[in-house]
């Protein structure tokens, strides 16, 4: 294959790898922006995502598209339930501090991770697709369900948008957000603004994870890369930024798939945190940050 067919192959599977990164990042900038936790636990709310992916591929019945699109609606869902007992049963009772919760949602990483083994197993599992359609190009064919998970994942952040945006629950946050006590003065309930978000953060990880397992496989020690790549890109993005996670992530992400597959996938991981390092010395809020 010639340099430019190969390039833009590379291309499109870092556009696959930046909109599921995207999803997921999302979900980390959204927890930050409005509770102020660093949810060092996020990776493995899109670790479960994949994994319950798996146990619905197993638990029902009919063709694999009947299965994905359960599991599409059920397992971030459920995530996000668990995302919000965790919320009221640890963050909660922590009031939030900073560095307590750090602490605790590290120890929520372990508890999940090890849960996950004991019910799951060790072992890497496949999830089938729900279609095999595939795009053919002059150059080279490529999946039609990678195409699809990027629509998807686009579709689910202009809803986000949307959400934050233009509807009264973004407002309840932001307000949230910017003044704690005031807005709890005017009638917001706080606590439960706080579980919904951590709730919603955790349910994007989910969806980002089942949208990328039947590519991948579900394994239950794959939430490390996703939390290590959200970071940077919120890091970069700017903390809090949903603007400018999106443009991070589109960075990351492709620059990823074009290192990765022309290079070594360590040396895009060295990259990126080398990027990480330069935006904290030069422009420590982010790229789209607000300084503080």
């Amino acid at each position: 294959m010639e340099f430019g067919p190969f390039l833009l192959l590379a291309v499109m599977e870092g556009l696959v790898g930046a909109a599921v990164l995207a999803l997921t990042a999302s979900g980390l900038s959204l927890v930050f922006g409005v509770l102020r936790v660093v949810n060092v636990a996020h990776g493995e709310f899109f670790m479960l995502g994949a994994v319950t992916a798996w146990f619905v591929s197993q638990w029902v019945p009919g063709p694999p598209a009947l299965a994905f699109a359960v599991a599409l609606v059920a397992c971030p869902l459920l995530v996000a339930g668990l995302a919000a007992l965790a919320d009221r049963l640890v963050l909660k009772r922590l009031a939030y501090e900073p560095e307590a919760t750090i602490i605790a949602t590290i120890g929520l990483l372990y508890i999940l991770q090890q849960a996950a083994l004991t019910l799951y197993g060790p072992e890497a599992r496949p999830v089938p697709p729900p279609f095999e359609a595939r795009l053919q190009l002059p150059w080279f064919g490529w999946s039609g369900y990678k195409l699809f998970v990027i629509g998807a994942a686009g579709a689910v952040l202009a809803g986000l948008w949307l959400l934050l945006a233009r509807s009264r629950i973004g407002l309840v946050m932001r307000a949230t957000q910017i003044d704690r006590e005031t807005a709890s003065a005017f009638g917001i309930d706080v606590d439960r603004v706080y579980a919904a978000t951590f709730a919603l953060g955790a349910a994007l990880a989910a969806i980002a994870a089942v949208l990328i397992v039947p590519i991948q496989q579900a394994h239950y020690l794959m939430g490390g890369d996703p939390l290590l790549l959200s970071f940077i890109v919120v890091v970069i993005g700017g903390l809090g930024s949903l603007r400018g996670t999106l443009v991070a992530a589109l960075l990351i992400g492709v620059s990823d798939g074009v290192i990765s597959t022309f290079f070594e996938p360590t040396l895009a991981k060295i990259l990126a945190t080398l990027l990480v390092a330069l935006v904290l010395v030069f422009r420590p809020q982010g790229l789209f940050g607000a300084r503080a």
